[in-house]
């Protein structure tokens, strides 16, 4: 669905990204990880037209994004943040998650048809947003408030869900929690799914592929068990790491050595 080729690009004069090449398959689960600075969210916000690659290209079914108008992208693509973006407004929940249906609105449109609360009540339910629907923002949990903005997201329809570390500021329940609806609405909806994370043993127990970024460059692609091995993750973070097989469900899973790093 989402190809990129050979992808170069930054801010300003310096280089973040240097001949990225990889493809997002209809239905995929892909995680992308790596340290801090590897470009993890550069790489998001070329995929979703914020940033401009400077050589190469990002393709969706074959089409340039630089062809594709914002608002038909919006109705093929969402994104949902590391953070909620600030408001200016004060919103309910479903207000708020009424905002995914902006794509949709017809010039001079200033109220939703029944279409699009129908649309939003459907997301809010498979989201157990229902409940919060007439709640302010700003009285939710984390985890709510989560659920509200991957609810807003769904309501754009998309057939692409980028995330960019969707669980950072989340206690552990609460991260189960996201990660199982996420996987859900993957597995139930055959939405293809794009999720940076920094949390090395929830990609791998989630993701069905990781891409590990060094530098801007891919370093190594594939699933997890081939990706997540002591000799990568030592060589990319310059960690020691002891990796050992999950007994639940087979993936592996990562143990700091404390206090040590490959530097002594």
């Amino acid at each position: 669905m989402l190809e990129l080729e050979k992808v170069t690009t930054g801010y300003d004069t310096k280089a973040i990204l240097n001949g990225i090449s990889f493809t997002l398959k209809k239905g995929d689960f892909l995680g992308v990880i790596g340290p801090n600075g590897s470009g993890k969210t550069t790489l998001l916000r070329v995929m979703s037209k914020i940033l401009k690659p400077w050589k190469g290209r990002v393709t969706l079914e074959g089409k340039g994004l630089d062809e594709i108008k914002y608002r038909e992208l919006a109705k093929r693509m969402a994104v949902v943040p590391q953070r909620m973006p600030e408001l200016f407004f004060s919103y309910s929940v479903k207000d708020f998650i009424l905002l995914g249906r902006t794509p949709y609105l017809k010039r001079f449109q200033l109220l939703e048809s029944e279409e699009d609360l129908r649309i939003v009540e459907e997301v809010m339910e498979e989201t157990e947003t229902l409940g919060l629907g007439e709640r302010n923002l700003e009285e939710l949990s984390g985890g709510e408030r989560q659920r509200a903005v991957i609810a807003q997201a769904l309501a754009q329809e998309p057939e692409i869900l980028l995330l960019d570390e969707p669980t950072a500021h989340l206690d552990i329940n609460h991260q189960v929690e996201i990660l199982n609806l996420i996987r859900d609405l993957n597995q139930k909806r055959n939405l293809t799914v794009l999720m940076v994370s920094h949390d090395l043993n929830l990609a791998a127990e989630y993701c069905e592929r990781l891409i590990l970024l060094k530098r801007g460059r891919i370093f190594q692609e594939g699933p997890p068990q081939e990706i997540l091995t002591y000799k990568n993750i030592e060589e990319v973070y310059e960690t020691l790491v002891v990796v050992e097989e999950s007994p639940v469900s087979s993936k592996p899973h990562i143990f700091l050595v404390s206090g040590k790093n490959k530097k002594g």
